[in-house]
């Protein structure tokens, strides 16, 4: 039998699944339009390899397969666009989250394992799948490349979450986040490989990139579906991205406390 507190996670998850299952046209509308972009996208980075046959760790092939898989990854990370405790905070509905018995960001951090959950199966799915049938985006035929991507993309969900957490966080102490949040995705989306791979890159910038958490969000999982990082060095990626996840969730857990102790709710 479960734990208490596992099954309390659990069910939280399940009603972050049902949440976002609940709008089933447009999950249908946001699958096709990752589609088209992912036919866009495919466009301008194959191009690249008119004049030579590889980018670093990375052919025509792989590149291929990095678009579609993006595509497929863009709403399971969930890099654009999260902005649900900032609006909590600044609405005051944060003071209802503070008397219950789970910590809020806990709390969310569950739910947003069952959102990404239906988002890998309703939108991850039909992006690879057209990658796949269409345009011969290769998938792994070793059974351990597809447990270290999942294991990899688990932590990715974990290191996306407590980013957006730590920029919604600024509620506290600013009345409108929209600018912090604008300035966190653009930085996220460029330096998390989604928008070309790190690897394509200069080598000033690709350092500055692994630098930050970003890469574990996006690149690092692609990377190991690919087979640009494979062997021990994957061992090595899932620790870092271990390590950003646990650096920044408690980074959150300290903001948050702090946040509290100064929150004024209707001037109360």
């Amino acid at each position: 039998m479960l734990p208490l507190s596992l099954r309390t996670d659990l069910e939280i998850a399940r009603r972050g699944y049902q949440r976002y299952a609940a709008y089933p046209l447009a999950t249908a509308a946001g699958a096709f339009t990752n589609i088209i972009f992912g036919l866009m996208r495919g466009s301008v980075l194959l191009a690249l390899f008119a004049d030579r046959q590889r980018i670093g760790a990375y052919d025509a092939a792989a590149t291929i397969t990095y678009v579609w898989l993006t595509q497929g990854l863009l709403n399971i990370v969930a890099i654009w666009g999260w902005q649900e405790l900032a609006l909590r905070v600044r609405t005051g509905d944060i003071a209802t989250d503070l008397i219950r018995p789970i910590h809020p960001i806990r709390a969310l951090l569950a739910a947003e394992y069952g959102r990404a959950t239906y988002q890998l199966v309703f939108r991850g799915i039909p992006p690879v799948a057209v990658g796949v049938v269409a345009f011969h985006a290769a998938l792994p035929s070793d059974a351990l490349v597809w447990l270290a991507f999942f294991a990899s993309l688990v932590l990715a969900v974990a290191v996306s979450f407590a980013f957006r957490m730590l920029y919604n966080l600024a509620a506290f102490w600013t009345t409108d986040t929209r600018g912090t949040m604008i300035l966190a995705l653009v930085v996220m989306t460029v330096f998390s490989g989604f928008t070309i791979p790190i690897q394509f890159f200069p080598p000033w910038l690709a350092a500055i990139a692994y630098a930050t958490p970003f890469p574990a969000m996006v690149q690092t999982p692609v990377d190991i579906f690919v087979g640009a990082t494979a062997g021990p060095p994957v061992l090595v990626a899932l620790a870092g991205q271990l390590a950003w996840a646990l650096a920044m969730l408690a980074a959150s857990y300290g903001l948050f406390a702090l946040g509290t102790r100064r929150l004024v709710v209707q001037g109360g």
